[in-house]
């Protein structure tokens, strides 16, 4: 069975993995690697995970209000009967 993928998702899909490859390795292993001790590294990284989570909350979030405040998204909402 194939599925037909758009390129944006293809796009957004890259552009995700690009946005999570970087996370790790400008955040995430600076933060980890930066302490000793196994409990230190464990919270380094507890933290950085919630700061991506904040991140990513706050870009859904303003996605959403982008799309809510529009004045015409019947060409891309595929549940409007336009």
């Amino acid at each position: 069975m194939v599925i037909a993928v758009s390129t944006n998702v293809w796009y957004f899909g890259a552009a995700g993995l690009v946005s999570l490859a970087a996370f790790v390795g400008l955040i995430l292993v600076p933060a980890i690697s930066s302490f000793g001790r196994w409990h230190e590294r464990f919270a380094a990284g507890f933290l950085s995970l919630m700061i991506l989570g904040g991140l990513v909350t706050i870009g859904v979030l303003a996605g959403l209000a982008w799309v809510l405040v529009s004045n015409d998204v019947t060409g891309i909402n595929p549940f409007s009967d336009g």
